[in-house]
């Protein structure tokens, strides 16, 4: 059993900030791309960042410059630190992983944490 736990959402004011973490826990043996997602009402998920094993990291051209994702390979955990919010950033944020449970490589995907940006 994999499991992937998103805290830190939550609501900000424009121009604020949060830092939202992912920890994974259970049976890993590896993890190689961790990444945040987000869904707003009436929206497809749309990835927001993403950063491999070794830290290659990428953005949606909507949050660079403003968002940074990082991640801690020994506490399997994965973060996303969000400045200059704006409206338009109000989402569900769903934490991603591509890893190794055993010999099984598969997606696994958090409930979501709420993120709501307005005044």
């Amino acid at each position: 059993q994999v499991q992937l736990v998103e805290s830190g959402g939550g609501l900000v004011q424009p121009g604020g900030s949060l830092r939202l973490s992912c920890a994974a826990s259970g049976s890993i043996f590896s993890i190689n791309r961790m990444g945040w997602y987000r869904q707003a009402p009436g929206k497809q998920r749309e990835l927001v960042a993403a950063i491999t094993s070794g830290g290659s990291t990428n953005y949606a051209d909507s949050v660079k410059g403003r968002f940074t994702i990082s991640r801690d390979n020994a506490k399997n955990t994965v973060y996303l630190q969000m400045n200059s919010l704006k409206p338009e950033d109000t989402a569900v944020y769903h934490c991603n992983a591509d890893l190794y449970s055993g010999y099984v490589r598969r997606d696994y995907w958090g409930k979501g944490t709420l993120v709501t940006v307005s005044s």
